[in-house]
């Protein structure tokens, strides 16, 4: 799918920054705007690594933002992921959206997020943003979970789930984007969720199995 067939249907803001950078959308993106991305539907992406997830999210939150739908507020397991999202997104959509990071150990409301369109945070930091009752968390419209087959972590797991049913719960029928690499249980999540399953197989470097002994690799 060409990025031109996108041209009427996302902010140009959004378009002028794209079509800088992408010609082509990759399989999972084209399969995702067809099952509803544009429209606001929720979405589990199960895709491998590289193959387009990130803009999946990125179409779906500044396509909210930029129509003034809501907020979108991004969810990673890691600190170091928080930032390196942060940088990227600032990068790229710092000029058309006010982006923010919030992650930091302080347990408090952070109030001044109010008059951010993009946030990026952790779920550790999100539930207690949530316990806070931080006012501005019912103008999300789009939820980006990243990783999210952590659900099945023995540590982060419990926090993660509790975070989406509360969310769930909070929110005015919000879009939830859900990327993930791998998951075992992909069908029972997506209806958890109550979103679309888009699974996809494309990588950009096709993966080769071997095994290394003595020097040599036998591929099979």
């Amino acid at each position: 799918m060409d990025l031109k067939t996108l041209k009427n249907k996302v902010p140009k803001e959004l378009y002028g920054i794209l079509e800088k950078e992408i010609i082509q959308l990759r399989p999972a993106q084209e399969k995702s705007i067809k099952k509803g991305l544009l429209d606001g539907k929720s979405l589990l992406v199960c895709t491998p690594t590289a193959s387009g997830k990130t803009l999946i999210a990125e179409l779906a939150a500044l396509k909210s933002v930029l129509e003034g739908k809501g907020k979108a507020i991004y969810i990673v397991p890691l600190k170091a992921l928080a930032s390196e999202k942060y940088k990227s997104f600032k990068r790229r959509y710092g000029k058309t959206a006010k982006i923010a990071l919030s992650m930091g150990d302080t347990d408090s409301a952070d109030p001044y997020l109010a008059e951010y369109d993009l946030i990026i945070t952790t779920s550790e930091k999100l539930d207690s943003l949530i316990r806070h009752h931080s006012p501005w968390l019912s103008g999300i419209k789009t939820v980006i979970v990243d990783e999210i087959h952590l659900l099945n972590d023995t540590e982060r797991g419990p926090t993660l789930e509790i975070l989406l049913t509360v969310l769930k719960k909070l929110l005015k029928n919000p879009q939830i984007i859900g990327l993930s690499a791998t998951i075992g249980n992909a069908e029972e999540l997506a209806e958890w969720l109550g979103a679309d399953l888009v699974v996809d197989d494309w990588r950009p470097v096709k993966l080769h199995k071997g095994i290394y002994h003595e020097g040599k690799i036998e591929f099979y």
